[in-house]
């Protein structure tokens, strides 16, 4: 046999993929969707507490519970999407799914909750935004202490 032929044999994989193999979110389509999802979701909550329920910008600055309101209504807002379909509009414009990690199935609303708290805190400190670039299964502080973990869909 011909030494080519013995080197594309070499580098054929040996084992297949499976078709039902977890495929992990990459860091930086992870980044675009939450982008999308401060878009589609933090900024219209954020232009109604502003110019609707306050007078304007001035009011929205000067009062100390307008933050916290708005932050509080993107963490319902996210934490019901998350629950009923196990997507956020950035997570289905880029394919993507948050499940639990033991069943690979949709997340409950107590769970989904505690990953959004939790990913307050870690976007706090910063560190826990940095766990995926050392992890194989790109979970970030916040899917490990809410059991989740982001995938790619097919459809």
């Amino acid at each position: 046999m011909r030494f080519r032929k013995l080197k594309k044999q070499q580098k054929r994989p040996k084992k297949q993929k499976e078709a039902n193999a977890i495929v992990y979110a990459t860091i930086p389509v992870r980044m675009k969707a939450f982008i999308t999802d401060m878009f589609m979701i933090y900024i219209p909550i954020l232009y109604v507490i502003t110019y609707i329920v306050l007078d304007g910008k001035d009011a929205f600055q000067a009062s100390n519970w307008a933050p916290f309101f708005g932050v509080f209504s993107y963490g319902l807002v996210y934490t019901f999407l998350l629950y009923k379909f196990a997507q956020t509009p950035g997570k289905k414009a880029y394919l993507m799914q948050v499940v639990d990690v033991k069943t690979h199935e949709k997340i409950g609303y107590f769970q989904a909750w505690l990953r959004f708290v939790a990913f307050l805190f870690s976007a706090t400190l910063l560190l826990g935004l940095i766990f995926p670039f050392y992890r194989k299964d790109k979970r970030s502080l916040h899917d490990l202490i809410a059991g989740t973990i982001v995938i790619v869909t097919k459809d």
